[in-house]
């Protein structure tokens, strides 16, 4: 007699076939007892911001010459189609993916309200989130789609930023999703003086997928989840605790949540009615097209306004595609995956191999190895590596050494003189 689990998995090798694998459990997919602890408070989220602001095949017949590569574009949290997405219908393979219920919305009081103000007073602000959140929204709906998370989640960052990746609070939380600096890290991203991905949609987009998923997975629902992520998760269980619910719409008649947190949840299951439906409330939505973009290999320290000028492009064309990079300049040390233009791919790359001064440092008079250590945010030991250096050598002005650890274009090695 086969064990009672064991009979439904005969059934499921059943149906798919031979070569499917089931990883199985005897226990459920979650158990709410059993999950961890909650990881520490989340920084303070921004109040809710009311919208007031300004803001080929594989079977080819064979040809003599191979046709020139296309070149390759990518949007916004582009990605390579795995082998299944070309074998499965669209619905079939979200539903294989998800692995987190789907998103409810309700109607009620609350949410009436806030619809009543998004279609009404505040309508004009409304149609310009809503035009510019398709930069983003297909790019976001992906990346949580891609996790297994619920598309519609993506309508939260309409309420926290209006889905603008250049939006900072009054409390310094930044970009679409408006990470503060702890928890942005917390996440994987990266906040320095020279680089903050908070400002990088994509990335950010993945840090707050991933923050979601675990914030549904301490509280068990998706109102509590978006709850916690705007007042942190120990301000939200503290609440549960006092108010002995987990049902968010009677914490919300309470007093242990902030008013702010309260009309969070609401205005979320607002703005979705209406991004779900723009026509049914009555909005002509002026979509903006997805930024497009290619990759290149910038030197360190390079100044983004001289290499667009020197490309040709207008001076904030860099700087728009990489918004992370918030001073203008790639950070120093290494070399960056720079997003440009499309059409700028090789001038931007001659303009690079045109300037190989930008991975060597001139010594200035009275200048020491520390003091170029610290400007570029490297090692004083990193630097006599790269140069060889040993304990005797001395630095002069006028000497060129390296600054960077990636090797450097040919045009500048063969530019850089020997260390004297």
């Amino acid at each position: 007699m086969l064990p009672s689990h064991v009979v439904p998995l005969i059934l499921v090798l059943a149906v798919l076939g031979p070569g499917a694998v089931v990883v199985c459990s005897e226990q459920p997919l979650v158990d709410h007892a059993d999950l961890p602890p909650p990881s520490p408070a989340a920084d303070p989220a921004p109040s809710l911001k009311p919208p007031l602001d300004s803001a080929g095949s594989s079977a080819v017949e064979a040809a003599p010459l191979a046709p020139a590569p296309t070149p390759r574009l990518f949007f916004w949290g582009d990605r390579p189609a795995s082998p299944a997405a070309t074998q499965e219908d669209g619905a079939d393979l979200r539903a294989r993916l998800r692995r987190y219920p789907d998103y409810p919305v309700v109607e009620n009081d609350r949410v009436h309200y806030f619809l009543d103000r998004f279609t009404g007073d505040q309508r004009r602000v409304i149609a310009r989130w809503l035009g510019r959140s398709s930069r983003y929204r297909e790019m976001v709906r992906r990346t949580f789609r891609d996790r297994g998370l619920p598309e519609d989640l993506a309508f939260t960052a309409m309420i926290e930023s209006g889905f603008d990746p250049g939006a900072v609070s009054r409390v310094g939380a930044k970009g679409l999703w408006q990470f503060m600096a702890r928890t942005g890290r917390l996440y994987g991203l990266r906040v320095d003086r020279w680089v903050d991905e908070r400002l990088d949609p994509e990335k950010s987009t993945a840090a707050a997928a991933a923050y979601l998923g675990d914030l549904y997975k301490q509280f068990g629902s998706w109102f509590l989840a978006q709850a916690a992520y705007n007042a942190g998760e120990v301000k939200v269980a503290r609440a549960i605790r006092l108010s002995r619910t987990t049902d968010f719409w009677e914490l919300a008649q309470g007093r242990h949540l902030r008013t702010e947190t309260k009309d969070f949840v609401p205005s979320i299951q607002a703005i979705t009615l209406i991004a779900r439906a723009p026509d049914r409330y009555g909005f002509e939505v002026a979509t903006d097209s997805p930024p497009q973009f290619e990759t290149v290999q910038a030197p360190p320290a390079t100044d983004l306004r001289r290499l667009a000028r020197a490309a040709g492009l207008a001076p904030g064309a860099l700087r728009t595609l990489n918004p992370e990079l918030w001073r203008g300049v790639t950070p120093p040390g290494a070399f960056y995956t720079l997003r440009v233009p499309p059409a700028a791919k090789d001038p931007v790359a001659l303009a690079i191999l045109a300037s190989p001064e930008r991975t060597v440092h001139v010594v200035r008079q009275d200048e020491t190895l520390s003091q170029i250590a610290k400007r570029y945010d490297v090692s004083v030991t990193d630097i006599a590596r790269w140069n060889k250096l040993g304990s005797l050598n001395r630095i002069r002005p006028g000497d060129r050494i390296r600054v960077a650890s990636a090797p450097l274009p040919a045009a500048a090695e063969a530019d850089q003189r020997s260390f004297r």
